[in-house]
């Protein structure tokens, strides 16, 4: 996306509507319309994670490690409004927390029931966590939850004023600085100072003066100390970080601190170069946290804009290159997949970037001209095209990703050379998953290699290697690639992937060997709607009921005879743990998992993922050539030929 390098002129209140390409809107469903008013401007902040990200004992700061922006403060926004800072919202907090639940004292937040955290008179006991769960308590001392209260309060509803003042001054008391120990009230920090500032502004506007009453001076002091947190403990270069110095920024607005200012541009200055790298993939390993930063960081334009600093051009250009980013990793369904910590969710189509294609099914905007990403930081993204042909179409298109690259991190999943894949209009090929922070096991599984479709060896720890991508190739009708690693000690693995158009197919080859006896398992995560059957050793088939599409996977025998058991269905097993997925947080669905397995000191195992409509037929012959071995395949009526050279290329041969 390009943005325009002349800023507006502003009459008025100072609040800066960039359009959906530029504004922060919800995670899931940004805002169509930016800006609101009750008795104050609401400009809507990204929906934050649902999740609470820290974790106890351990480092929450990501330093930053590339060299800062130099351009952003460098020159003031001329503008006719004073420097303003707009409450951002609640992160829909407080659609669950009506107003007749803050009079009694009740706090709701996610899957749970609403409880009565107070004594009905805006008396809250704090150390309250009922439900055993991290991000339920970090919620709760966000405040977010008094956003219709705050509402009510700022067009002069003075019970609503009275009930939100008597328990945001309740934490205030109860929760002195420093509350770092207190890890849910120092994660929540950035979002109750945000909630504060609202808090101001809704007593000025109900109230209708200009100054904060003597009775409400506390807020400006509880600012004060916020501030003072945020200056002394700065989560670094990541979405925590970022929306921390947004905060602190805040504060430098509304109490007119320069130095707060400066120094949340300081930081917003070091934090984009090493949060969006110059391919534009985030450091968070995670698609739904791109997509997150993305808005984030338009946030953060608009902030800036409206605060009389300009924000230079190095987030623009970052957040463009995001934007090419998450356009590539949008499927042919038109979502993200589940890479890392992400949610099942849509491509948002922001007006005037690649994504209002992507995220519009090929609606909307321009089809973008490349088709293939392969990012250093660890992801390959292709499609056989953006729907352009009409005798396809978008959803008639194939897409895939695979991961690779440094060790996992922050939201990402031990996922090196996983792969997901969609094509004929549907999800072909998942990952496990998202499961909440707090769900365990669980959450250790959808972790681990057995939640991805990736060759695993459950027999040996798994090393968080780094995985090199040692190899690959784009024709116009088929991509190759090769990863190398070693996921356990003493163990070698290599992935060969090649994906074909016309007919639209993967193929991998892995290949193992290791020190000591192991099992060795290539899976495919299949979707929860589909029925999946052994047909034999080489052969499993996958379809749902009155599906037009139905999955053929099958094994060819390359350097080893396929054993008994060599292809098997795993689903709803909970020892171990196998064949689930999980949409999001706290939805969890029984779903095949083809396994296709060996044992012994080496594994080769060549497969094959084929969709093919659900009266077509897959039918394949292998032979030598001198020293390559070919598959000569009939996909639905139409031919194709993969090999191996003697060196161990994996080709398309025809």
């Amino acid at each position: 996306m390009r943005f325009k390098r002349a800023y507006c002129v502003i009459v008025g209140i100072a609040v800066l509507l960039l359009g959906a390409g530029t504004t922060a809107g919800a995670s899931r469903a940004p805002s169509a319309t930016p800006a609101t008013t009750t008795g104050i401007t609401i400009d809507p902040a990204s929906e934050d994670p649902g999740e609470s990200q820290f974790v106890p004992g351990a480092s929450n700061v990501v330093p930053a490690t590339a060299a800062p922006a130099t351009d952003i403060g460098t020159a003031a926004v001329q503008s006719l409004a004073a420097p303003f800072y707009a409450c951002p919202g609640y992160s829909g907090l407080e659609k669950t927390n009506p107003l007749a639940n803050l009079y009694a004292d009740k706090f709701t937040w996610g899957p749970y029931a609403a409880y009565k955290v107070g004594n009905g008179g805006g008396n809250i006991n704090w150390s309250l966590n009922p439900y055993k769960n991290a991000s339920w308590y970090m919620w709760f001392h966000s405040l977010r939850w008094l956003g219709q209260g705050i509402a009510a309060a700022s067009t002069g509803n003075l019970t609503a004023l009275t009930r939100v003042n008597t328990i945001a001054y309740d934490w205030y008391r109860d929760n002195p600085y420093s509350w770092k120990a207190n890890v849910g009230a120092w994660e929540s920090t950035m979002h109750r100072t945000n909630v504060l500032i609202c808090l101001r502004q809704a007593i000025l506007s109900g109230l209708k003066v200009t100054t904060v009453p003597a009775r409400y001076a506390w807020v400006d002091a509880a600012l004060l100390s916020h501030a003072r947190f945020l200056t002394n403990y700065w989560s670094g270069a990541w979405n925590h970080g970022t929306d921390e110095s947004i905060a602190l920024f805040g504060v430098g607005v509304t109490l007119n601190r320069s130095d707060y200012k400066n120094l949340a541009v300081k930081r917003l200055a070091a934090g984009i170069t090493t949060s969006i790298d110059a391919q534009g993939s985030t450091n968070e390993q995670s698609t739904g946290y791109a997509a997150f930063n993305y808005q984030l960081w338009g946030r953060a334009i608009a902030v800036l804009q409206n605060g009389g600093v300009s924000p230079g051009t190095t987030i623009q250009t970052r957040r463009a290159l995001l934007a090419k980013w998450l356009t590539l990793a949008t499927n042919s369904v038109g979502r993200l997949p589940q890479i890392g910590d992400t949610e099942l969710q849509a491509t948002y189509p922001y007006a005037g970037t690649p994504m209002e294609y992507a995220g519009s099914l090929g609606t909307k905007g321009t089809a973008p001209l490349w088709r293939v990403g392969v990012y250093s930081a660890g992801y390959v993204f292709g499609r056989t095209g953006w729907g352009t042909d009409p005798t396809r179409g978008f959803r008639g298109e194939s897409a895939y990703s695979i991961r690779y690259g440094p060790p996992r991190a922050f939201h990402g999943h031990f996922d090196h050379t996983g792969i997901t894949y969609t094509a004929r209009g549907r999800d072909i090929v998942i990952n496990g998953g998202y499961a909440a922070y707090n769900a365990g096991v669980w959450r250790t599984w959808t972790l681990g290699p057995s939640a991805h479709s990736m060759m695993t060896t459950p027999m040996s720890t798994y090393t968080n290697p780094t995985t090199r991508l040692a190899a690959y190739s784009v024709k116009a009708t088929s991509e190759s690639y090769v990863f190398t690693d070693a996921p356990g000690s003493g163990i070698s693995r290599v992935r060969r992937v090649l994906v074909l158009k016309n007919p639209d197919l993967i193929v991998t080859w892995d290949v193992a060997s290791a020190r000591t006896a192991q099992s060795f398992q290539t899976l495919w995560h299949l979707p929860s709607d589909q029925r999946a059957t052994v047909y034999s050793r080489t052969t499993a088939t996958a379809i749902a009921a009155g599906d037009s599409t139905r999955t053929v996977l099958f094994q060819v025998p390359f350097k080893q005879a396929l054993p008994a058991g060599a292809t098997l269905v795993k689903q709803g097993q909970s020892s171990p743990i196998q064949g689930w997925t999980y949409p999001s947080s706290y939805v969890r669905r029984s779903a095949p998992t083809i396994m296709m397995a060996r044992s012994g000191k080496t594994a080769s195992i060549l497969s094959f993922v084929v969709p093919v409509r659900a009266s077509g037929a897959v039918t394949f012959k292998a032979r030598s050539s001198g020293s390559t071995f070919i598959v000569s395949l009939n996909v639905g009526g139409k031919a194709a030929a993969i090999a191996i050279s003697g060196g161990g290329s994996l080709y398309r041969a025809g």
